[in-house]
């Protein structure tokens, strides 16, 4: 008989993992960081952006031009009820939905790849009270007439065959960074 060299792994219980209900979450502080959706077609990725957006907390979300919009049975898919926690907010035009951020003091941060953009580990966030993170159509990227208007410009490595990340995995590669950056203060 083979003896037993640990315990075996327990799960924990939804009461013991003492989540935030909706209203807890909602005057809960938050991540001082607003995600710009630029034409993303997916409505599993919206959803899936928004579930990200509630598990670290940001400010708000911000769904532009062709992105869908809450309710939609697609987006819940994915959200799994994070269209009730995470403040959001539709703009025709994501240009409109940048200069307004930039009005309100948000240092923008394109996640793109373009000539002369950082790469995202060897990227330090300043410490600036307010960022926002645009993310892209799917197959075209973020528009480059938004891109004119953008104070940093970030890209994710990467070492395999393709070009780019789904939207969603890149949101929460680019959330995790900036959290243990330090931001999360």
């Amino acid at each position: 008989m083979q003896k037993k060299l640990r315990e075996e792994p327990q799960k924990w219980s939804m009461d013991e993992l003492n989540r935030l209900s909706v209203e807890e979450y909602k005057e809960a502080n938050k991540l001082p960081v607003v995600l710009v959706l630029d034409n993303v077609r997916s409505m599993h990725n919206v959803g899936s952006v928004f579930r990200t957006s509630d598990a670290f907390r940001v400010e708000k979300l911000c769904l532009c031009g062709i992105t869908a919009t809450p309710p939609h049975r697609e987006i819940s898919k994915t959200a799994l009820g994070a269209t009730e926690s995470v403040v959001w907010q539709h703009y025709p035009h994501t240009i409109d939905c940048v200069q307004q951020l930039k009005a309100e003091g948000y240092r923008i941060m394109a996640i793109e790849q373009v000539k002369g953009s950082q790469k995202l580990d060897a990227t330090a966030f300043p410490n600036h009270p307010k960022t926002a993170f645009i993310f892209g159509n799917e197959v075209f990227g973020i528009h480059e007439e938004v891109l004119k208007h953008c104070d940093a410009f970030i890209e994710i490595p990467q070492f395999g065959t393709k070009h780019s990340f789904n939207i969603s995995i890149s949101v929460g590669i680019v959330l995790w960074h900036y959290f243990i950056s330090g931001k999360e203060k």
